[in-house]
Order: C-alpha cells, then sequence, then structure tokens
C-alpha cells in the first residue's frame, strides 16, 4: 500500500492535532497511523516489509483510518487527539472488522511499551515505583516484567498514595501504611504484589476508623482499574477513559465467549455515556473485594470488568427482550437503579446477565415421585440446576418408607435415607460451575415413617453413610401436628405408599383424610405404621433444631391455605433457604427468580419516601418479569413451570440500617409497627407494577382461577387460614394504604405474576451494597466475617457515627468492644438509650422478631427467611417461640442461632482492665430439656451458607 494511495484517501483538509504523552501538539500524520496499522498486519501474517497485503486488508486499513479522522473531526471541543484515543479507535475499528488476532497483538503492543515508558518513568501509578536516588530502600528491586527489575521507590510509593483522593480523610496515616508495605516487601516484588499489601495494610485498619475503610476500597478499585483499563483513578482522564472503553470490553467479552453476541444490538455510545465512574466511590471495601473475588469477569484471571461495566452488564442482560426502540433507554434505566444500590437482582442474575449462559433465577423447587427412575431423574436435575448457580428444595415426602414392600422385585424398600445420602454428595461434586458449593434442601412431612431418621442426618455421630454434613433439612409440618402438640396427643406415622394422598392436601381436607388412616391402622388394614407422643417428636425435632441447625420448621398448611396459586397445584415444599412457596409437581420445577430493594435507601429526611420507593419497584419489577423471559433453563420442567406462572420473589434489605437512620429499637412497638408499614408499601407498589405489567404485556398463563382472580389479596388470606384452623390467627390487619386503587388494577388489567413477594436472606448482595442483611436485626457491632474472599473485620458505621457525636468513640471503647464481643451491653460508659437503640441479636427478646415478621406475612404472597436468635435457649423458650411463630401465622421460619464461633480477635486486649466477664464466657445451665453448658457454635453470618459456602438466593 503506497504512501500516495493513503494520502490521496484522506477525507478532509483540515489539519487535526495529536496531543503527545509529554503534552506536546502535532500536526496527526496519517501515514504513520497507516504504518503501525500494516505492521500490527505484517507481524500476526508473517509477513515481510515490501509484501504486499491482501486486497480486503488494505481497504479496512483505510477504513479504520478515516474512523480516526471522523472521531477527530467529531470532536468539536478541540480537534485534537491522544495518543491514547487514536490506539483505542484503532483497536474498536480492529474487532469490527473482526481482525481479533490482530486486535490482540495491537493491544499486546500497547501493553509492552505502556511498560517501556514505566522503566522511563513516563506514566503515573504503580508502575512508576521505578529508580529514585533518594529511596531509602534501595536494596530492594521492582520486577515490572520478567526478568526486568528496577530499584524500588518509598518516595514514589508514598506520592501514589497521597494522589489517591481518599488518603486526605482525617484518621488516614499514609506514612503508617508505606512503612508497613516496606517492612513486609521483598527483592522482586511486583507492582501487583505491592498493590495487595497496600489493600491489605489499610484494611487491618479499618476497625480503627471508618476512614480506612474508604481507603482500602480505593486501593482495590486502583487493582481494578489497572487490570480492565490499563490506568488508575489518579490518571488524567480517568472518567473519559472509563467511558471509552466500555466498547473496547463489551467486544473483548464477545470475542473471549464470555459476554452474548447479542450485547452488540444496543447503542453502546449511548450506553458509554451513561456511565457514571463516580459511583465506584459507593462501594465500601468488602463490597469492592467481593465482586472482584466473584463477580467481575475476568479473562485468565484479569478482571475485564470494572464496577460499572458489571452494572451496566447485567441491566443490559435484563433488558434484552425489551423491544428494540426502547432496549437501550431500558438497560440505562436499569442501570440507573443498580448502580444506585436502591435494589440489587440476587447473586445468579449478578453473575450470569449478559453472558452466554443467562441462568439468572435464584432457586428451584422439585418434588420427587416414588418411583426409582424418577428418583435418579431428580438427582440429574439437582446437577444440571446446581451447575447454573441455583440453590435446590427438594420434596421427598412422596417416596415410600423403609420396609415397605417393593412391588416388582418383591422385596423391601430402604427408604429416603440412602438416597438423600446420594443427593448429599451430588451437591458436593457438581459445586455450582466451580464457582461455590452446590446447596441443597430437603423436605419431609412429620407423618413420614423415615421421619424420626431424617431428625438425625445432620448428626456427627452414627453410621455415616445414614448422615449427610452437606446438605440442609426442613421440616414440612401441618397444622394438625402443631395442634396435637399443644394436646399432648399421639401421632402416627405412615409410609407415603398407603397415605399417599396426605402428601397433596392440607387444612381440613389433610385432617379429615389422617383421622381416615389413624382409624384404618387401628383396624389393621395398613400395614406400614407406628404411634409416638407428639410432644416427643416435637421435643426431638427441636433437639436436633438446636444441636445442629436442622431441620429448620416451615408450616405446610400457612403456605397452601394463602397461596394465590391454590388452584393450579399444592405447594409440597420450600426452597433453599425458606422463603419461596411456589407449587411443584411431576412436570413442574417452581423457579423463583429474586431481586431485593434497600429498604435504607428510602428513608429521606427521616422517613420512608414512598415516591421513591414507587419508582424503584416499578422498574425492579420489570427487571424480575424479564428474568423469565430471558432465563436459561437447565431443565424442561423448570421451564414449564417459570413460563406458566411466571412468579417473582421481591424481598427487602437493609431493614436494621433503616431503623437505625429512624433512630428507632428493633426491640420494640415502633419497629413493628414499621415493619408493617413499610412492607405495607412494598407489597401495594410491587402488586401495582405487576398489574401495570399485564396491562402492557398480558396476564400470566395460569391466571384464571387463583386468588388475584377471585378478588383476593394476601391479607384477605389471613381469614382463610383462620377458617381452616378453626383457632385465632392473632395478627394486627390494619391498613394505611388505599389498596381499592391496586384491587380495581387487578380486577381491570390482572397480573403478570402468580407472586411478586419473598425475603430472601441477601447475605451477599447486602453485603456488596454494604447494608444489614434481609430483614435481620444487627449480629454483633464489631465482629470478624468469614467467607469465600477471607476473613474481614466488620464494624458498624451508625454506632461509630452516634458514638462519635457523643465524644464516645476512641481507642478505648474500640477496645471494650472487643473485649465484650461487639456488644455495648456491659460497657458502663454507654447510655442506657443507646444501648437499646444498638441491641444486637442475641440481647433481644425473640418475640420482637416474630411479631415483626407477623406484620409482614400479612402483605406477602410468598414467605420470608427468618432467623431466629436465642442467647440462653432452653427446651422450654424453644418451644415457646416456635409455638408462637406458629400462632401468629408465619409460613416459615430458617436458622435458630444460639452465639457465634466466629469471635473478633482480642490478643490486643487488656483482659485485667474490663474487670467484667464478657457475656460469651458465661456458662449457661437452663432449666427445659435442653442444657446449655458450652461455647458459641453458630455461625456469624446470618446465613451460614454465605458462611462460606454459597449465595445460592442471596
Amino acid at each position: 500500500m503506497s504512501k500516495t494511495t493513503s494520502a490521496q484517501a484522506s477525507p478532509t483538509t483540515t489539519v487535526l492535532k495529536v496531543r503527545k504523552r509529554d503534552g506536546r501538539e502535532v500536526d496527526m500524520d496519517r501515514g504513520r497511523i497507516e504504518s503501525a496499522i500494516e505492521k500490527a498486519f505484517r507481524a500476526e501474517l508473517n509477513l515481510a516489509e515490501g509484501q504486499p497485503l491482501a486486497s480486503q486488508i488494505e481497504q479496512d486499513v483505510l477504513a479504520i483510518i478515516d474512523q480516526v479522522y471522523d472521531f477527530a473531526s467529531g470532536d468539536a471541543a478541540s480537534g485534537c487527539l491522544s495518543v491514547e484515543q487514536i490506539q483505542d479507535v484503532v483497536e474498536i475499528g480492529l474487532m469490527q472488522r473482526e481482525h481479533f488476532r490482530v486486535a490482540r497483538r495491537y493491544i499486546l503492543y500497547r501493553t509492552e511499551h505502556a511498560r517501556l515508558r514505566a522503566v522511563r518513568h513516563v506514566d503515573s501509578g504503580l508502575d512508576e515505583l521505578s529508580i529514585d536516588n533518594s529511596s531509602s530502600v534501595p536494596q530492594l528491586r521492582l520486577q515490572i516484567e520478567p526478568g526486568v527489575y528496577v530499584a524500588f521507590s518509598e518516595a514514589k510509593l508514598k506520592a501514589f498514595l497521597e494522589s489517591i483522593p481518599e488518603s486526605t480523610l482525617p484518621n488516614i496515616e499514609t506514612s503508617e501504611i508505606v512503612a508497613e508495605v516496606i517492612r513486609g516487601s521483598f527483592d522482586g516484588m511486583t507492582p501487583e504484589d505491592i498493590a495487595r499489601a497496600l489493600v491489605l495494610s489499610a484494611r487491618s485498619r479499618i476497625e480503627r476508623s471508618m476512614d480506612y475503610d474508604r481507603f482500602a476500597a480505593a486501593m482495590q478499585l486502583a487493582i481494578v482499574y489497572r487490570q480492565t483499563l490499563g490506568l488508575t483513578q489518579i490518571d488524567e482522564d480517568f472518567a473519559d477513559t472509563y467511558r471509552d472503553r466500555f466498547e473496547h470490553y463489551v467486544i473483548e467479552g464477545i470475542r473471549c465467549g464470555r459476554l452474548s453476541e447479542q450485547l452488540r444490538s444496543f447503542d453502546l455510545s449511548r450506553i458509554a455515556d451513561a456511565l457514571l465512574p463516580e459511583r465506584d466511590k459507593l462501594f465500601r471495601y468488602l463490597g469492592v473485594q467481593t465482586i472482584y473475588d466473584r463477580y467481575l469477569l475476568h479473562v485468565d484471571g484479569r478482571r475485564i470488568e470494572t464496577p460499572q461495566y458489571f452494572w451496566m452488564r447485567v441491566a443490559m442482560g435484563l433488558a434484552l427482550r425489551e423491544d428494540e426502540d426502547q432496549r437501550t433507554d431500558r438497560a440505562i434505566e436499569f442501570y440507573q437503579l443498580l448502580s444506585s444500590f436502591r435494589f440489587t437482582s440476587a447473586t445468579p442474575t449478578l453473575f450470569n446477565s449478559g453472558t452466554q449462559h443467562p441462568q439468572l433465577s435464584s432457586c428451584y423447587l422439585t418434588t420427587v415421585q416414588d418411583d426409582l427412575a424418577h428418583i435418579f431423574k431428580s438427582i440429574g436435575d439437582n446437577a444440571m440446576l446446581s451447575k447454573w448457580a441455583g440453590g435446590l428444595g427438594n420434596d421427598w415426602t412422596s417416596v415410600r418408607a423403609t420396609g415397605s414392600l417393593i412391588k416388582g422385585t418383591n422385596g423391601t424398600s430402604q427408604g429416603v435415607i440412602p438416597f438423600l445420602k446420594i443427593v448429599n454428595d451430588a451437591a458436593v461434586a457438581v459445586n455450582q460451575g466451580g464457582k461455590r458449593k452446590g446447596a441443597v434442601c430437603a423436605y419431609l412431612e412429620p407423618w413420614h415413617l423415615d421421619f424420626e431418621e431424617f431428625l438425625d442426618l445432620r448428626k456427627n455421630t452414627g453410621d455415616d453413610r445414614r448422615r449427610t454434613h452437606d446438605m440442609h433439612t426442613a421440616a414440612w409440618i401441618p397444622d394438625l401436628f402443631m395442634q396435637r402438640v399443644r394436646e399432648n396427643g399421639t401421632w402416627t406415622l405412615f409410609s407415603p405408599d398407603e397415605a399417599s394422598d396426605l402428601h397433596d392436601t392440607y387444612g381440613r381436607r389433610f385432617r379429615e383424610r389422617y383421622e381416615r388412616y389413624e382409624q384404618l391402622a387401628a383396624a389393621g388394614k395398613i400395614k406400614q405404621h407406628r404411634q409416638v407422643s407428639a410432644t416427643e417428636l416435637w421435643r426431638k425435632l427441636l433437639t436436633r433444631t438446636f444441636e445442629t441447625g436442622h431441620p429448620w420448621v416451615t408450616f405446610k398448611d400457612p403456605s397452601n391455605i394463602r397461596s394465590p396459586q391454590d388452584h393450579a397445584g399444592v405447594v409440597h415444599s420450600s426452597n433453599l433457604c425458606t422463603e419461596i412457596l411456589l407449587n411443584t409437581s411431576e412436570d413442574e420445577t417452581a423457579v423463583c427468580n429474586l431481586g431485593s430493594v434497600n429498604l435504607a435507601a428510602h428513608i429521606v429526611d427521616g422517613r420512608l419516601d414512598h415516591d421513591l420507593l414507587k419508582a424503584t419497584i416499578t422498574t425492579a419489577m420489570r427487571m424480575l418479569d424479564n428474568v423469565i423471559d430471558i432465563n436459561f433453563y437447565p431443565t424442561v420442567e423448570a421451564r414449564n413451570a417459570n413460563l406458566r406462572h411466571r412468579p417473582v420473589g421481591l424481598g427487602l434489605m437493609g431493614y436494621q440500617d433503616a431503623l437505625h437512620r429512624l433512630q428507632i429499637a428493633v426491640a420494640s412497638d415502633e419497629a413493628v409497627e414499621f415493619a408493617d408499614r413499610s412492607m405495607e408499601a412494598i407489597s401495594y407498589y410491587a402488586l401495582l407494577a405487576s398489574s401495570q405489567l399485564a396491562a402492557e404485556r398480558g396476564r400470566y398463563e395460569s391466571y384464571n382461577g387463583s386468588k388475584w382472580d377471585r378478588g383476593l389479596l394476601p391479607i384477605d388470606t389471613i381469614e382463610l387460614l383462620q377458617q381452616e384452623r378453626d383457632t385465632p390467627v392473632d395478627v394486627d390487619r390494619s391498613t394505611t394504604m388505599d389498596w381499592q386503587v391496586v384491587r380495581d388494577a387487578i380486577a381491570t388489567h390482572g397480573m403478570r405474576n402468580s407472586n411478586c413477594l419473598a425475603i430472601a436472606p441477601t447475605a451477599t448482595i447486602s453485603t456488596i451494597i454494604g447494608v444489614t442483611q434481609s430483614i435481620e436485626p444487627t449480629y454483633k457491632l464489631l465482629y470478624a466475617k468469614s467467607n469465600l474472599s477471607g476473613e474481614f473485620t466488620q464494624i458498624n458505621e451508625p454506632l461509630v457515627d452516634v458514638l462519635s457525636e457523643h465524644g464516645l468513640w476512641d481507642a478505648q471503647m474500640l477496645d471494650s468492644l472487643k473485649y465484650h464481643d461487639g456488644s455495648l451491653a456491659d460497657i458502663q460508659r454507654i447510655p442506657e438509650s443507646l444501648k437499646r437503640l444498638f441491641a444486637t441479636a442475641m440481647e433481644i427478646e425473640p418475640k420482637w422478631l416474630i411479631e415483626a415478621a407477623s406484620r409482614r406475612q400479612k402483605w406477602i404472597d410468598q414467605g420470608q427467611s427468618l432467623n431466629l436468635y436465642l442467647a440462653k435457649p432452653s427446651g422450654k423458650s424453644i418451644d415457646a417461640m416456635y409455638h408462637l411463630a406458629w400462632q401468629r401465622g408465619l409460613k416459615t421460619t430458617y436458622y435458630l442461632r444460639s452465639l457465634a464461633a466466629t469471635q473478633v480477635e482480642k490478643s490486643t486486649v487488656d483482659v485485667n482492665r474490663h474487670g467484667i466477664q464478657p457475656r460469651w464466657m458465661k456458662s449457661q445451665s437452663q432449666s427445659g430439656q435442653i442444657r446449655v453448658d458450652r461455647m458459641p457454635t453458630a455461625a456469624a453470618s446470618a446465613c451460614s451458607i454465605d458462611d462460606p459456602d454459597c449465595e445460592a438466593c442471596q
């Protein structure tokens, strides 16, 4: 290709400028651009200088150069491009024309020369820690690339830290961090080693001041930026480069098989312009570290996503089924919501949205049939569902009990337990596609003959072939059993093959059929049965729940009687985290599609901002509904159920943070009232949004005959439960909003979704955005959190703010908090009003959590992951707690927590100074059937699945 041809092809006579890296501006030289591109092609194609290029390649080279000139001419501000901008345009042009290998070579060329410039001290950032005669550590060398060493510079390290805006925060001592990094340094460290050392040093000081949390976050972001953008936040034109590189990211992600080709259908220029790099500063350190470790897409270990690219990728993935002319606008709308931290989709959606395998759903619920082929099909389905990051809830009540006749072989069955052992091992083997441990929960009704052995599955003693140490278990309890316990009556266990309809009945119908089977058993017409004391069986269940954390206590009748879909099947179980309550059958695997509102972000000027909440929920419900059509379904049964019923589960997080902002103690009538009113608002706007979607997109397929169709809202179904029980369901039924508006909308348009509301644990997504989990009270005010990202000191920021206002936050207070294991209760300096406001989970009576949950449950069409806490558990207190939950009409409960094993490190605490033994050390001996005399055993996380196993529905 001749230079004459190149000159003749010039599209403009305007003299354009190039800004060199040293600041000089020179005339743009078309020949130099052409030469650089040609060299990349020749190097890739192994062509000698002077050897002609193919005609198509010559045309592509000219077209790319034209792109550069068009881009420069369109820059109305200056008509001057930087060298980096020209290289960006060339790189995009090569990828657009599918010269991917040449583009890769061009990228490597740019990277190599950037490193060489670092050696010559041209660029800024960590690579500039090169030769400096003033260095106080000349004996150390920095390895900037394999085999290339330069002297380490303490002065430049300090200069880099001080150029980070967060270094100016009041309590940051950069000299301390530099000194610590140098003490731990070694000859041959890489810039990446230094970056990690900076993060670890800053993070170790978070307990001293929350300023270090923001500083550590900035250090971790610098690592992200260097991998994704090749620069850091201190570089000039950082924000422009952040946006300019977005299209590169999309093309690279598609080329590497990480992103869906469909992302090209968006207006990528508008998408890039909508990015808000400054929102990266909203992340706290643990949030940045969490997304870096598990959520940001990577290629060969190098992250290709910044935090805002991550949010935008999720948003674009959720907008793929929007009308083409609205797709970009919707993606930007979704991005604005996600990046503002007002709403966050669940982990599987964050993992997979916009990728080639968009498995966006959180949990799957299945019913296992009493058939060997179906049992192993179900185990295989578990594997496929788990591979794509789904959490699993399996209903095993249909499977015949131990000793039952196998007609085909004339042998006897070994019952449910051996199959559950296989399920347990399969969940471990298929570890969610290599990202995290698989997670499954098995459900069984207490009339099943194998139920007593089911209670022992999580014990650490006994025949290990009949133990499931890695699987969760839950009891699916009918009202009749609870009534028999209250009456101290007898309870009869059956095998499902002789009492099969018990599995599919509930309420009065269940009672009638169960009592009929008891009569048949008494008459000798049922072979397999056994009578036990209902109270003794209940006591054994609670003892196992206390000892092992399992089984969870869930209630069959309220889950079915209050279900909107009672016309279309039966709810046979909940899910992995006990908040999803959907019908299952042989041909339908229920699917839950989750996301959570950050309630704390909607407290504005001391009140719940309804306008903001409505806007958030309207967009969030659209995003959740889109999941159903975009989703990759690992099994046919999952697809059948999701497309037919279109259920979603909008939940909430940051509840305790919201109470702090309102200055309300969690153990108070005001908190119970706030739980009621906030959930009423969320329910109101969610149901209204689903009805509006129905007006736009149509009703869900099985709508006719549903409770929605019959004019029944969740609050109306409390009366139905009371009628079926023949005993009062003592729940406040007051309302404060004009519900006729919602009723009229549903009557006119119907509903887009069979179910709309479910409160999941949010263990991980709440960490990402830096708020308290779900509806949880504060676990501790200072504690060490463990998950797959490591162990992190967590301190309650609202507490620090309040104590600072009162002049009480100092080193002595930190020391006291450590000694008393994150509790204010025994710290004498603290006023009683603050102790009440910041009471932790173990310091409040569980009745407050149950009362608040009952107020929420009246508005929710599914359930809530409700953890219960007892600092001093006894048989009597545990029994009373679960009976209260049942009486208040709760559908499910989750973990029973005593005290946490994860204690804050106390090696720096002078125990002689405090004079009082911390509560967690005190031996406890309580009356009742369960004796407590032990060290703490439960995990600090409100959801132990995240501590550190998985985040299946988080």
